[in-house]
Protein backbone atom coordinates (compact mmCIF):
# COMPACT_ATOMS: atom_id res chain seq x y z
CA UNK A 1 0.00 0.00 0.00
CA UNK A 2 1.22 3.32 -1.31
CA UNK A 3 1.47 6.08 1.76
CA UNK A 4 1.50 9.66 1.80
CA UNK A 5 4.36 11.05 2.19
CA UNK A 6 4.20 14.71 4.01
CA UNK A 7 2.97 17.62 2.51
CA UNK A 8 5.41 19.37 0.42
CA UNK A 9 6.29 20.67 -2.44
CA UNK A 10 4.75 19.37 -5.48
CA UNK A 11 7.57 16.81 -7.68
CA UNK A 12 7.15 14.41 -4.35
CA UNK A 13 3.25 14.15 -5.15
CA UNK A 14 3.31 14.44 -8.73
CA UNK A 15 1.87 10.78 -8.83
CA UNK A 16 -1.00 11.14 -6.25
CA UNK A 17 -1.89 14.37 -7.98
CA UNK A 18 -1.79 13.19 -11.56
CA UNK A 19 -4.47 9.94 -10.48
CA UNK A 20 -6.81 12.72 -8.69
CA UNK A 21 -6.26 14.77 -12.30
CA UNK A 22 -7.47 11.22 -14.14
CA UNK A 23 -10.56 10.17 -11.50
CA UNK A 24 -11.73 14.29 -11.92
CA UNK A 25 -11.35 13.68 -15.71
CA UNK A 26 -13.69 10.96 -15.20
CA UNK A 27 -16.05 12.71 -12.73
CA UNK A 28 -16.78 15.60 -15.15
CA UNK A 29 -17.37 13.55 -18.13
CA UNK A 30 -19.53 11.27 -16.56
CA UNK A 31 -21.63 14.39 -15.33
CA UNK A 32 -21.59 16.22 -18.49
CA UNK A 33 -21.97 13.93 -21.43
CA UNK A 34 -25.62 14.72 -21.75
CA UNK A 35 -24.75 18.01 -22.86
CA UNK A 36 -22.99 17.33 -26.00
CA UNK A 37 -25.46 14.20 -26.65
CA UNK A 38 -28.94 16.41 -25.74
CA UNK A 39 -30.65 16.31 -29.67
CA UNK A 40 -29.51 12.52 -29.61
CA UNK A 41 -30.47 11.11 -26.55
CA UNK A 42 -34.50 13.63 -26.79
CA UNK A 43 -34.65 11.80 -30.42
CA UNK A 44 -34.12 8.11 -29.68
CA UNK A 45 -36.71 8.70 -26.66
CA UNK A 46 -39.23 11.11 -28.39
CA UNK A 47 -38.74 13.42 -25.70
CA UNK A 48 -37.57 17.23 -26.09
CA UNK A 49 -34.05 18.65 -25.76
CA UNK A 50 -35.07 20.84 -22.13
CA UNK A 51 -36.37 17.38 -20.45
CA UNK A 52 -33.62 15.65 -21.52
CA UNK A 53 -31.34 18.96 -19.69
CA UNK A 54 -33.21 17.69 -16.39
CA UNK A 55 -30.69 14.52 -16.63
CA UNK A 56 -28.00 16.95 -15.70
CA UNK A 57 -30.56 18.78 -12.89
CA UNK A 58 -30.97 15.53 -11.55
CA UNK A 59 -27.78 14.43 -11.20
CA UNK A 60 -26.57 17.93 -9.92
CA UNK A 61 -29.24 18.10 -7.29
CA UNK A 62 -28.58 14.85 -5.50
CA UNK A 63 -25.10 16.10 -5.64
CA UNK A 64 -25.82 19.76 -3.99
CA UNK A 65 -28.54 17.47 -1.19
CA UNK A 66 -26.05 14.65 -0.16
CA UNK A 67 -22.56 16.10 -1.02
CA UNK A 68 -22.33 17.38 3.13
CA UNK A 69 -24.20 14.91 4.74
CA UNK A 70 -22.24 12.03 3.11
CA UNK A 71 -18.99 14.07 3.94
CA UNK A 72 -19.78 14.08 7.35
CA UNK A 73 -20.74 10.46 8.02
CA UNK A 74 -17.84 9.31 6.39
CA UNK A 75 -15.21 11.80 7.81
CA UNK A 76 -13.46 9.31 10.12
CA UNK A 77 -13.10 6.41 7.28
CA UNK A 78 -9.86 5.75 5.08
CA UNK A 79 -9.97 8.09 2.31
CA UNK A 80 -8.33 6.14 -0.86
CA UNK A 81 -10.62 3.05 -0.01
CA UNK A 82 -13.35 5.91 -0.14
CA UNK A 83 -13.06 7.37 -2.92
CA UNK A 84 -12.08 4.39 -5.14
CA UNK A 85 -16.07 3.67 -3.82
CA UNK A 86 -17.13 6.36 -5.69
CA UNK A 87 -15.18 6.07 -9.03
CA UNK A 88 -16.89 2.04 -8.97
CA UNK A 89 -20.04 4.12 -8.90
CA UNK A 90 -19.33 5.78 -12.13
CA UNK A 91 -19.20 2.33 -13.63
CA UNK A 92 -21.82 1.20 -12.72
CA UNK A 93 -24.19 4.35 -13.50
CA UNK A 94 -22.29 4.48 -17.03
CA UNK A 95 -23.43 1.04 -17.71
CA UNK A 96 -26.68 1.40 -16.74
CA UNK A 97 -27.75 4.34 -18.37
CA UNK A 98 -25.92 2.40 -22.03
CA UNK A 99 -27.82 -0.51 -21.41
CA UNK A 100 -31.28 2.18 -20.01
CA UNK A 101 -34.33 0.46 -22.36
CA UNK A 102 -36.43 4.13 -21.30
CA UNK A 103 -35.63 7.20 -20.23
CA UNK A 104 -36.52 6.24 -16.54
CA UNK A 105 -33.96 3.56 -16.47
CA UNK A 106 -31.78 6.61 -17.66
CA UNK A 107 -32.44 8.70 -14.58
CA UNK A 108 -31.52 5.55 -12.36
CA UNK A 109 -28.18 5.24 -13.94
CA UNK A 110 -27.98 8.97 -13.24
CA UNK A 111 -28.78 8.79 -9.65
CA UNK A 112 -26.20 6.29 -9.22
CA UNK A 113 -23.60 8.32 -10.90
CA UNK A 114 -25.07 11.51 -9.01
CA UNK A 115 -24.70 10.01 -5.34
CA UNK A 116 -21.29 8.98 -6.05
CA UNK A 117 -20.23 12.31 -7.22
CA UNK A 118 -21.46 13.94 -3.86
CA UNK A 119 -18.59 12.06 -2.24
CA UNK A 120 -16.21 12.07 -4.69
CA UNK A 121 -15.33 15.74 -4.67
CA UNK A 122 -15.31 16.40 -1.51
CA UNK A 123 -12.38 13.47 -1.23
CA UNK A 124 -10.55 14.72 -3.97
CA UNK A 125 -10.28 18.49 -2.59
CA UNK A 126 -9.68 17.09 0.82
CA UNK A 127 -6.84 15.23 -0.87
CA UNK A 128 -4.95 17.65 -1.71
CA UNK A 129 -3.55 19.29 1.22
CA UNK A 130 -2.34 16.12 2.43
CA UNK A 131 0.32 15.69 -0.30
CA UNK A 132 1.36 19.17 -1.03
CA UNK A 133 2.25 22.09 1.55
CA UNK A 134 -0.05 25.27 1.88
CA UNK A 135 2.45 27.12 -0.04
CA UNK A 136 1.59 25.51 -3.14
CA UNK A 137 -1.87 24.84 -2.09
CA UNK A 138 -3.16 26.68 -5.41
CA UNK A 139 -1.12 25.00 -7.66
CA UNK A 140 -1.79 21.49 -6.59
CA UNK A 141 -5.48 22.08 -6.54
CA UNK A 142 -4.88 23.52 -10.00
CA UNK A 143 -3.05 20.33 -10.79
CA UNK A 144 -6.07 18.06 -9.54
CA UNK A 145 -8.47 19.95 -11.08
CA UNK A 146 -6.89 19.84 -14.37
CA UNK A 147 -8.26 16.77 -15.17
CA UNK A 148 -12.11 18.50 -14.35
CA UNK A 149 -10.78 20.84 -17.34
CA UNK A 150 -9.43 17.90 -18.82
CA UNK A 151 -12.75 16.59 -19.37
CA UNK A 152 -14.37 19.56 -20.91
CA UNK A 153 -11.30 19.77 -23.34
CA UNK A 154 -11.60 15.67 -23.89
CA UNK A 155 -13.52 13.81 -22.38
CA UNK A 156 -17.11 15.55 -23.31
CA UNK A 157 -16.05 16.62 -26.89
CA UNK A 158 -14.58 13.21 -27.95
CA UNK A 159 -17.68 11.54 -26.37
CA UNK A 160 -20.19 13.90 -28.30
CA UNK A 161 -17.95 13.03 -31.69
CA UNK A 162 -18.10 8.76 -30.97
CA UNK A 163 -21.97 9.44 -30.13
CA UNK A 164 -22.53 11.25 -33.26
CA UNK A 165 -20.89 8.85 -35.03
CA UNK A 166 -21.49 5.55 -33.65
CA UNK A 167 -24.92 6.06 -31.20
CA UNK A 168 -25.23 7.69 -27.87
CA UNK A 169 -24.95 4.70 -26.17
CA UNK A 170 -21.55 3.74 -27.26
CA UNK A 171 -20.08 6.69 -25.47
CA UNK A 172 -21.17 5.52 -22.84
CA UNK A 173 -19.54 2.00 -22.48
CA UNK A 174 -16.80 3.75 -23.66
CA UNK A 175 -16.82 5.73 -20.95
CA UNK A 176 -17.61 2.63 -18.47
CA UNK A 177 -14.55 1.12 -19.45
CA UNK A 178 -12.46 4.23 -18.69
CA UNK A 179 -14.18 4.15 -15.47
CA UNK A 180 -12.68 0.57 -14.49
CA UNK A 181 -9.19 1.94 -15.99
CA UNK A 182 -9.55 4.52 -13.29
CA UNK A 183 -10.20 2.67 -10.59
CA UNK A 184 -6.91 0.38 -10.88
CA UNK A 185 -4.87 3.13 -11.99
CA UNK A 186 -5.89 5.22 -8.58
CA UNK A 187 -5.45 1.87 -6.89
CA UNK A 188 -2.05 1.46 -7.53
CA UNK A 189 -1.14 4.90 -7.20
CA UNK A 190 -2.79 7.10 -5.20
CA UNK A 191 -1.62 7.00 -2.11
CA UNK A 192 -3.51 6.18 1.70
CA UNK A 193 -4.36 8.85 4.08
CA UNK A 194 -6.53 8.41 7.05
CA UNK A 195 -9.84 9.86 7.83
CA UNK A 196 -10.01 12.75 10.16
CA UNK A 197 -11.19 12.69 13.49
CA UNK A 198 -12.66 15.77 13.86
CA UNK A 199 -14.20 17.74 11.17
CA UNK A 200 -14.03 21.07 12.47
CA UNK A 201 -10.15 21.39 13.00
CA UNK A 202 -9.89 25.31 11.70
CA UNK A 203 -10.66 28.28 13.17
CA UNK A 204 -11.70 30.54 10.81
CA UNK A 205 -14.53 32.62 10.48
CA UNK A 206 -17.78 30.93 9.20
CA UNK A 207 -19.06 33.97 7.00
CA UNK A 208 -15.64 33.56 4.99
CA UNK A 209 -16.69 30.21 3.73
CA UNK A 210 -20.36 30.94 3.42
CA UNK A 211 -19.32 34.04 1.21
CA UNK A 212 -17.11 31.41 -1.27
CA UNK A 213 -19.97 29.21 -1.22
CA UNK A 214 -22.22 31.66 -2.37
CA UNK A 215 -19.98 33.21 -4.94
CA UNK A 216 -19.53 30.19 -6.34
CA UNK A 217 -22.97 28.97 -6.24
CA UNK A 218 -23.95 31.99 -8.47
CA UNK A 219 -20.92 31.42 -11.10
CA UNK A 220 -21.97 27.98 -11.21
CA UNK A 221 -25.61 28.93 -11.72
CA UNK A 222 -24.58 31.70 -14.76
CA UNK A 223 -22.06 29.23 -16.35
CA UNK A 224 -24.42 25.86 -16.30
CA UNK A 225 -27.33 27.70 -17.63
CA UNK A 226 -25.68 28.85 -20.74
CA UNK A 227 -23.34 25.62 -21.35
CA UNK A 228 -25.80 22.85 -20.69
CA UNK A 229 -27.41 23.82 -23.83
CA UNK A 230 -23.99 24.56 -25.19
CA UNK A 231 -25.14 22.04 -28.12
CA UNK A 232 -28.18 23.41 -28.85
CA UNK A 233 -26.87 26.98 -29.37
CA UNK A 234 -24.25 26.02 -31.68
CA UNK A 235 -26.77 24.32 -33.90
CA UNK A 236 -28.86 26.97 -33.63
CA UNK A 237 -26.55 29.03 -35.03
CA UNK A 238 -25.58 27.27 -38.06
CA UNK A 239 -23.06 24.50 -36.84
CA UNK A 240 -23.58 20.83 -38.11
CA UNK A 241 -24.36 17.95 -35.75
CA UNK A 242 -20.71 16.49 -36.88
CA UNK A 243 -18.56 19.89 -35.44
CA UNK A 244 -20.31 20.14 -32.19
CA UNK A 245 -17.77 17.28 -31.06
CA UNK A 246 -14.92 19.20 -32.40
CA UNK A 247 -16.18 22.64 -31.43
CA UNK A 248 -16.36 21.45 -27.53
CA UNK A 249 -13.07 20.42 -28.16
CA UNK A 250 -11.85 23.59 -29.24
CA UNK A 251 -13.41 25.21 -26.38
CA UNK A 252 -11.88 23.04 -23.83
CA UNK A 253 -8.50 23.44 -24.75
CA UNK A 254 -9.60 27.35 -24.17
CA UNK A 255 -10.29 26.18 -20.60
CA UNK A 256 -7.01 24.27 -20.22
CA UNK A 257 -5.13 27.24 -21.07
CA UNK A 258 -7.15 29.32 -18.46
CA UNK A 259 -6.85 26.76 -16.16
CA UNK A 260 -2.80 27.32 -16.21
CA UNK A 261 -2.58 31.05 -16.43
CA UNK A 262 -4.82 30.94 -13.38
CA UNK A 263 -2.69 28.37 -11.69
CA UNK A 264 0.49 30.40 -12.19
CA UNK A 265 -1.08 33.67 -10.38
CA UNK A 266 -3.63 31.95 -8.11
CA UNK A 267 -1.48 31.46 -4.89
CA UNK A 268 0.41 35.00 -5.11
CA UNK A 269 -2.67 37.01 -6.00
CA UNK A 270 -5.81 34.97 -5.14
CA UNK A 271 -8.02 38.72 -5.01
CA UNK A 272 -6.94 39.64 -7.85
CA UNK A 273 -7.16 36.40 -9.84
CA UNK A 274 -10.66 35.74 -9.10
CA UNK A 275 -11.71 39.54 -10.03
CA UNK A 276 -10.00 39.38 -13.29
CA UNK A 277 -11.12 35.62 -13.99
CA UNK A 278 -14.69 36.68 -13.20
CA UNK A 279 -14.90 39.77 -15.05
CA UNK A 280 -13.48 38.64 -18.09
CA UNK A 281 -16.47 35.59 -17.63
CA UNK A 282 -18.75 38.44 -17.79
CA UNK A 283 -17.62 40.02 -20.70
CA UNK A 284 -17.15 36.89 -23.12
CA UNK A 285 -21.12 35.91 -22.21
CA UNK A 286 -22.03 39.67 -22.88
CA UNK A 287 -20.18 39.15 -26.64
CA UNK A 288 -21.85 36.46 -27.21
CA UNK A 289 -24.99 37.91 -26.84
CA UNK A 290 -23.80 40.76 -29.01
CA UNK A 291 -22.28 39.00 -31.43
CA UNK A 292 -24.09 35.89 -32.30
CA UNK A 293 -25.50 37.06 -35.53
CA UNK A 294 -22.00 36.25 -37.23
CA UNK A 295 -21.01 32.53 -36.11
CA UNK A 296 -17.05 33.29 -36.01
CA UNK A 297 -17.77 35.88 -33.87
CA UNK A 298 -20.06 33.98 -31.72
CA UNK A 299 -17.49 30.80 -31.28
CA UNK A 300 -14.38 34.00 -30.80
CA UNK A 301 -16.81 34.83 -27.59
CA UNK A 302 -17.46 31.02 -26.46
CA UNK A 303 -13.53 30.24 -26.58
CA UNK A 304 -12.52 33.70 -24.01
CA UNK A 305 -15.59 32.66 -21.53
CA UNK A 306 -14.80 28.38 -21.84
CA UNK A 307 -11.14 30.38 -21.39
CA UNK A 308 -11.46 32.03 -18.52
CA UNK A 309 -14.29 29.50 -16.56
CA UNK A 310 -10.96 27.00 -17.07
CA UNK A 311 -9.84 28.21 -14.26
CA UNK A 312 -13.05 29.17 -11.71
CA UNK A 313 -12.94 25.71 -10.28
CA UNK A 314 -9.45 25.58 -8.86
CA UNK A 315 -10.08 29.41 -7.81
CA UNK A 316 -13.10 28.24 -5.86
CA UNK A 317 -11.50 25.04 -4.33
CA UNK A 318 -8.71 27.32 -3.31
CA UNK A 319 -10.72 29.84 -1.77
CA UNK A 320 -12.63 27.68 0.70
CA UNK A 321 -9.35 25.61 1.70
CA UNK A 322 -7.91 29.02 2.38
CA UNK A 323 -10.71 30.20 4.81
CA UNK A 324 -9.35 27.54 7.38
CA UNK A 325 -13.16 27.98 8.45
CA UNK A 326 -13.74 23.76 8.09
CA UNK A 327 -11.41 20.85 7.08
CA UNK A 328 -10.13 20.68 3.85
CA UNK A 329 -12.74 18.05 3.54
CA UNK A 330 -15.74 19.96 4.54
CA UNK A 331 -14.25 22.67 2.40
CA UNK A 332 -14.28 20.81 -0.40
CA UNK A 333 -17.96 19.48 0.42
CA UNK A 334 -19.10 23.37 0.01
CA UNK A 335 -17.72 22.96 -2.88
CA UNK A 336 -18.74 20.34 -4.19
CA UNK A 337 -22.66 20.82 -3.26
CA UNK A 338 -22.76 24.79 -4.15
CA UNK A 339 -20.94 24.29 -7.11
CA UNK A 340 -24.05 21.66 -8.23
CA UNK A 341 -26.87 23.75 -7.08
CA UNK A 342 -25.39 25.75 -9.45
CA UNK A 343 -25.27 23.83 -11.94
CA UNK A 344 -28.61 21.55 -11.53
CA UNK A 345 -30.35 25.68 -11.22
CA UNK A 346 -28.53 26.72 -14.55
CA UNK A 347 -30.01 23.13 -16.33
CA UNK A 348 -33.53 24.09 -15.12
CA UNK A 349 -33.74 27.47 -15.44
CA UNK A 350 -31.70 27.22 -18.85
CA UNK A 351 -34.91 24.45 -20.00
CA UNK A 352 -37.56 27.32 -19.09
CA UNK A 353 -36.05 29.93 -21.09
CA UNK A 354 -35.29 28.04 -24.23
CA UNK A 355 -38.88 26.79 -24.52
CA UNK A 356 -39.93 30.78 -23.65
CA UNK A 357 -37.33 32.96 -25.12
CA UNK A 358 -35.22 30.98 -27.03
CA UNK A 359 -31.47 29.80 -26.78
CA UNK A 360 -30.33 33.17 -27.45
CA UNK A 361 -31.89 34.31 -24.32
CA UNK A 362 -29.40 32.32 -22.21
CA UNK A 363 -26.22 34.74 -22.39
CA UNK A 364 -27.97 37.41 -20.43
CA UNK A 365 -29.14 35.39 -17.78
CA UNK A 366 -26.12 33.63 -17.19
CA UNK A 367 -23.65 36.86 -17.40
CA UNK A 368 -26.07 38.25 -14.75
CA UNK A 369 -26.05 35.52 -12.23
CA UNK A 370 -22.23 35.56 -12.65
CA UNK A 371 -22.00 39.40 -11.70
CA UNK A 372 -23.69 38.66 -8.65
CA UNK A 373 -21.12 35.75 -7.65
CA UNK A 374 -18.53 38.35 -8.71
CA UNK A 375 -19.95 41.32 -6.37
CA UNK A 376 -19.84 39.12 -3.69
CA UNK A 377 -16.36 38.62 -4.31
CA UNK A 378 -15.78 42.05 -4.24
CA UNK A 379 -17.44 43.16 -1.10
CA UNK A 380 -16.43 40.21 0.71
CA UNK A 381 -12.31 41.03 0.96
CA UNK A 382 -12.19 38.46 3.72
CA UNK A 383 -13.06 35.72 1.76
CA UNK A 384 -11.29 36.93 -1.21
CA UNK A 385 -7.87 38.36 -0.06
CA UNK A 386 -5.07 40.07 -1.68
Amino acid sequence: MVTAPPGEGLRNNIGGLLCLALASCLAVTTEMLPVGLLPAIGESFDVSESRIGLLVSVYAGLVAVLAVPLTVLSQAMPRKPLLLSTIAGYVVSNLVVAAAPSLTVVAAGRVVGGIAHALFFSLSIGYVPRLVGRAHLGRGLALAASGATAGYVLGVPLSTSLGTALGWRASFVVLAAFSLSTVLLVARFLPSVPGVTAIDDSNGPRKHLAAVAASNALTFLGHFTVYTYIAVRLLDSGASASSVGPWLFVFGCCGLVGLWLTGRTLDASPRRTTLTVLAIVIVALVLMGLLDVWFAALVTAICLWSGAFGGVPSMYQSAAVRTRSTSPEMAGAWVNATSNIGIAGGAAIGGVVITSMGVSALVWIGAAAIAAGMTVSVFCRGAFPS
